[in-house]
């Protein structure tokens, strides 16, 4: 598959359809994947890879490349077309200046995960049906890929693109995902034993922002998080209530307009779930407004948006929580 992207990037380029491709390259080892832009086809041919490491989400990126001039190429999984639609819906990406390209995505892992399992000296990866084959210094290994993919490949909620110019293979469908299982755990735990599984979590946050920086949702101008006059600007937690409160506030920014995603969690070098905070907030819109997935579309109206006279009303949250 890598070799059909390469091409259509360097058709897309030599043909003038557009100026500049939104892609990933590797840093000093081959699981070491970051976004890049290329603009020409050498920059390609020295660079550009789309293999099994390649988990970036690259809609974010284009908040400032499509405001740039020309048009970019972007290549999307499925999970990234929905934050692709949000984006555009909140009128942050311009539509017009981007040539999508859907891709078809069986998972991601990174090599951080394939060390856990004891391959070293990683030199590539392919993937082969359920199993993932790894060239090490010291001969080919497999691994399922059930083994070493993160929570949100193994519960993906959907093969299917909602957003493309153009598709690369064959399109998939909604899943029906067990994303919610572990939200369902937590929900039923006492409000004692949920306050100290996060404040375990959470305790382990070094305000390193990286979750902030990655997240499609978070896309303001001007964080609060980097306002000086805010008192909080770039300052590591002093207490545990600071420790609570960046993530709780995050989470309710993005409300209703997270994708689900899972940047916010896969970037973390503390390995905290953060993605099981925008979870709950998903599952509760689903339950007291009907289904909703943010970024399926890019014209309908977000529950938490859109005021009706059915809407619910505190005593009724009340009532479902038992209080």
């Amino acid at each position: 598959m890598q070799e059909v992207i390469i091409a259509k990037a360097k058709e897309l380029l030599q043909n003038s359809t557009v100026d500049r491709v939104l892609g990933w390259k590797t840093g000093e080892f081959v699981y070491d994947v970051t976004p890049a832009v290329f603009e020409s086809v050498e920059e390609i041919d020295n660079g550009f890879v789309a293999n099994d490491f390649c988990g970036n989400n690259l809609s974010k990126y284009l908040i400032k490349e499509s405001r740039k001039p020309g048009k970019v190429l972007v290549f999307l999984k499925p999970c990234d077309t929905y934050s692709f639609n949000q984006l555009i819906k909140e009128h942050r990406i311009v539509r017009e200046n981007v040539y999508a390209v859907g891709i078809p995505c069986d998972g991601k892992t990174d090599g951080e995960a394939l060390k856990a399992k004891g391959i070293k000296g990683i030199l590539g990866i392919s993937s082969e049906g359920d199993q993932f084959v790894v060239d090490t210094l010291y001969g080919e290994q497999t691994v399922a890929k059930k083994n070493v993919l993160p929570e949100r490949c193994l519960n993906c909620k959907s093969k299917k693109h909602v957003a493309y110019d153009e598709l690369i293979g064959e399109d998939g469908e909604v899943l029906d995902s067990h994303r919610f299982d572990m939200v369902a755990k937590l929900e039923a735990m006492t409000p004692d034993e949920r306050f100290e599984f996060w404040r375990g979590e959470l305790s382990r946050c070094i305000r390193c922002n990286a979750c902030r920086n990655v997240c499609p949702a978070c896309s303001c101008e001007k964080c609060v998080f980097d306002n000086d006059a805010s008192g909080i600007a770039q300052k590591a937690a002093a207490d545990s209530f600071e420790e609570n409160m960046f993530h709780i506030i995050r989470a309710f920014h993005v409300a209703g307009r997270c994708t689900d995603c899972g940047e916010c969690s896969r970037v973390c070098p503390q390995n905290i779930p953060l993605h099981l905070l925008n979870r709950k907030f998903i599952k509760d819109i689903d339950t007291f407004y009907g289904d909703y997935q943010a970024g399926a579309d890019t014209d309908s109206r977000a529950p938490l948006t859109n005021y009706t006279e059915g809407d619910v009303e505190p005593g009724i949250v009340y009532e479902r929580e038992g209080k």
